[in-house]
């Protein structure tokens, strides 16, 4: 917790029990012990109330306040709305006379409570389609140079994406859609591991992840949801699968797979390698073994070292569609790089 933070949590909760004290001090209790004590009570109890709020708040961010807001005001006019009509309806029938004053009073409350509620609510659920209700109003952050990255439901299932949201490569970029998180409550045991994943990444404080409710109950497969969802919000999609969606598109395939392959350390030629001979290739006395990442390397002269491990020589490294490929002399080989197929 920063200081900016504390500060105004203790300046509140001080604020909290000067005005419940003063306000207990003008009441007509006689004694003054007794006024002080209870005043001192509420007011601890009420900034004990306000740091309770403010910590279940805390991963609202100020787009979300600011959409709240808007909704707020929106629901306001839907209430006053219904209202008018609710009063119309009165006018123009004899339904007041039959009802007592409170219900009537009752009726209206409920009715502006209504409107009140329906428009924030549609507000919130509806902020990243704004802009096609409203024509040239869009709810999204001014000036943002990133674009936000959508989780697809096979990354969840993978254990390495909490290891790279744990690094802050992924902060405030994450948009997690309800309807891939109702897929997996749905599928129970399938579903359990990504909902799992999906609690870790929540208790990253430092992430802020953040769910997205829009969905399209007329489209069946979760991968095309995902790319409609993409297109509508200007956003790309991170997976670690090969997916479906190409260039053509229009949204950018962030995969986790094609990460872990660029990040793999490098080889240099003439550079010593351990590495055990696990079976032979497909030219005459290779032998071809892997590294602990995956990397497949090719020993000139290995093939004689079958279930042997050897300190081979590097040749040089090539990248193919599916990797890379380390090419490398046994050590009782001499000579430069032969021709591989």
């Amino acid at each position: 917790m920063n200081i900016s933070l504390a500060f105004t949590r203790v300046f509140f909760f001080i604020l909290s029990i000067f005005f419940m004290t003063v306000y207990m001090v003008s009441s007509p209790l006689s004694s003054m012990p007794l006024k002080i004590g209870i005043g001192v009570g509420l007011g601890v109890l009420f900034g004990l109330l306000l740091i309770a709020f403010d910590t279940f708040f805390k991963r609202f961010n100020l787009r979300a306040f600011n959409i709240a807001v808007v909704g707020m005001f929106l629901g306001f006019l839907m209430g006053e709305a219904l209202l008018l009509i609710f009063k119309a309806i009165l006018d123009i029938s004899s339904i007041s006379i039959v009802m007592q004053p409170q219900t009537l009073e009752i009726i209206k409350i409920s009715l502006f409570l209504f409107g009140v509620y329906l428009g924030t609510i549609m507000t919130l659920r509806g902020s990243d389609e704004f802009y096609i209700s409203i024509p040239f109003v869009k709810l999204a952050v001014a000036g943002q140079k990133k674009k936000d990255l959508l989780v697809d439901i096979s990354l969840l299932a993978d254990p390495r994406v909490i290891d790279i949201a744990t690094s802050g490569l992924l902060d405030g970029q994450l948009v997690l859609p309800r309807f891939i998180v109702k897929e997996l409550y749905a599928e129970s045991e399938l579903g359990k591991r990504p909902l799992e994943t999906i609690k870790k990444l929540e208790s990253l404080e430092t992430l802020h992840i953040r769910y997205n409710d829009t969905d399209f109950p007329e489209v069946k497969d979760i991968h095309e949801k995902i790319l409609r969802l993409a297109r509508l919000l200007d956003a790309n999609i991170i997976t670690a699968e090969t997916t479906r969606v190409s260039a053509s598109d229009g949204v950018r395939i962030v995969n986790i797979n094609s990460l872990s392959t660029a990040l793999k350390p490098l080889t240099q030629t003439g550079e010593s390698i351990r590495i055990k001979i696990q079976r032979y290739g497909k030219e005459p006395r290779q032998g071809v073994g892997y590294l602990d990442d995956g990397t497949m390397v090719v020993v000139n002269g290995g093939g004689k070292h079958l279930g042997e491990t050897v300190d081979a020589k590097v040749l040089s490294v090539k990248h193919t569609t599916s990797g890379r490929m380390i090419f490398c002399n046994a050590p009782d080989v001499e000579g430069g790089e032969e021709e591989y197929e």
